[in-house]
């Protein structure tokens, strides 16, 4: 049973987070502007890291610690972003 299990996070875990973050990188493209600007990018940037450090994560790479700080720090620079686009 234990063997079934690590196949499973071994092999479909990682599809699966490659099918929502690929989801969310054809969303942005979609519905962005037809110009760069500094908030596409940024969350461009965002979702990138995101994805690796979910696929570091899901692979073993990673302890749970380091993916806490980088969603620590994600969630801060997506809140500026959001802060400074309100201020506008």
């Amino acid at each position: 049973m234990q063997a079934v299990f690590e196949a499973i996070v071994r092999n479909i875990v990682p599809i699966g987070v490659l099918i929502v973050f690929g989801g969310t990188i054809v969303g942005i493209f979609r519905t962005k502007a037809p110009s760069f600007g500094k908030y596409t990018t940024s969350a461009l940037l965002l979702t990138l890291i995101l994805f690796v450090a979910a696929m570091a994560l899901v692979q073993g790479k990673v302890e749970w610690t380091p993916m806490a700080n980088i969603l620590f720090a994600v969630a801060g620079f997506a809140g500026g972003l959001i802060t400074a686009r309100g201020a506008e």
